[in-house]
């Protein structure tokens, strides 16, 4: 695609719009395909309808790729061994046992420093942390975790953690199963990718059924999703890096969809981080696996995805950018300002935006 960006395009503050505070969803809709859904069309023109609406308007022979991470309950609360109250969130696995994460009181939490962990429900396995160093970047801290059972922490992590809804989420009466996709199936997230929130079992039948594909790729939702960019000069932000896997059999899929004339849809910001990063890694789409740092804003030249299902997202944020990049930011802002006339619902819990490959920036 050509590089339609403007200078204005660079500006954090470009990328600002004001939301009432009644239109961030509290809760799910019941069910998650009865979510609304805007459908845009083309540069120009964009309908209303419903989520479950998509089988109707994807295509057979369309592909859609979904990030098949799983939420874990991130929020630990315990105690120093001086007694100190402890609250912990964690934010990605190193390695096994090895967790970077936010902590409070964080003037307190020093290397060296041990903490014992409250289970959520009943058991008798102990879970203890040791604070191994400070994370300047996040100004989290990097903690290992023994489990009394010699289990890892995602294997005992079920005992002792809540599911931590972000924080505009303040009053809601939703169940952690409410926060999960139905096709998570790989732990390790502290966020949902919420755009496969709106999937029922129904929905993914009935799109099968039909001729539409499906394919999955690997993000666990972390920092790097969540950063806030705090530079007025976009250009100049440094996104965190995530891990990401893209499996050999999605690869293969992509290639025959395009090759059939079909449409690759991604479901989600993270499913474009992963499938661009992989392509950026080598210079084609290929099977990866290791960590992206791509930061996707107007002027990025494509390489894979298409069209996009996405939530409507905070403001100034990184995934803004990224929409745009996709189909410019003076139309997106205009598409969220129609959003907040029409009363839709933003955010985690909110509905959707169905960007096909005619309303993309053209090539």
């Amino acid at each position: 695609m050509k590089d339609t960006s403007s200078e204005a395009d660079q500006l954090l503050s470009a990328y600002n719009y004001v939301l009432p505070e009644e239109r961030i969803a509290q809760n799910p809709v019941t069910p998650r395909d009865a979510a609304r859904l805007l459908v845009v069309e083309n540069q120009t023109e964009q309908s209303h309808r419903v989520f479950q609406d998509l089988v109707d308007i994807l295509n057979p022979g369309d592909l859609l790729v979904l990030n098949n991470t799983e939420v874990i309950p991130a929020r630990l609360f315990g105690q120093k061994t001086t007694g100190t109250e402890v609250e912990i969130l964690l934010l990605e696995e190193h390695r096994l046992n090895q967790w970077l994460a936010l902590v409070k009181p964080g003037r307190r939490l020093k290397p060296g420093n041990r903490i014992v962990f409250k289970p959520a429900i009943a058991t008798d396995i102990t879970l203890s942390a040791t604070i191994e160093s400070s994370d300047p970047e996040t100004r989290g801290r990097v903690l290992h975790f023994e489990a009394s059972n010699g289990k890892s922490l995602l294997e005992v992590i079920n005992h002792f953690g809540q599911v931590p809804l972000p924080p505009y989420i303040h009053d809601s009466e939703s169940a952690p199963n409410q926060y999960q996709t139905v096709y998570a199936e790989r732990p390790g997230a502290v966020a949902a990718p919420t755009a496969g929130l709106h999937f029922t079992p129904e929905l993914l039948e009935r799109l099968e059924q039909k001729g539409i594909k499906r394919a999955f790729i690997t993000l666990h939702v972390g920092v790097g999703t969540f950063r806030p960019v705090e530079v007025e000069d976009i250009t100049q932000h440094q996104m965190h890096g995530e891990w990401i896997e893209v499996p050999e059999e999605t690869v293969q899929l992509i290639r025959e969809t395009k090759a059939n004339g079909g449409r690759v849809i991604a479901v989600g910001t993270t499913v474009v981080r992963s499938l661009e990063g992989a392509a950026a890694a080598s210079g084609q789409l290929e099977p990866f696996c290791g960590k992206t740092n791509l930061f996707i804003y107007p002027g990025y030249r494509w390489n894979v995805v298409e069209g996009m299902i996405t939530n409507f997202h905070l403001p100034k944020s990184s995934l803004m950018m990224l929409v745009s990049a996709l189909i410019g930011r003076e139309r997106l802002l205009a598409l969220y300002q129609e959003a907040i006339e029409h009363q839709y619902r933003f955010y985690s819990f909110g509905d959707a935006m169905l960007i096909l490959p005619e309303a993309t920036l053209q090539h």
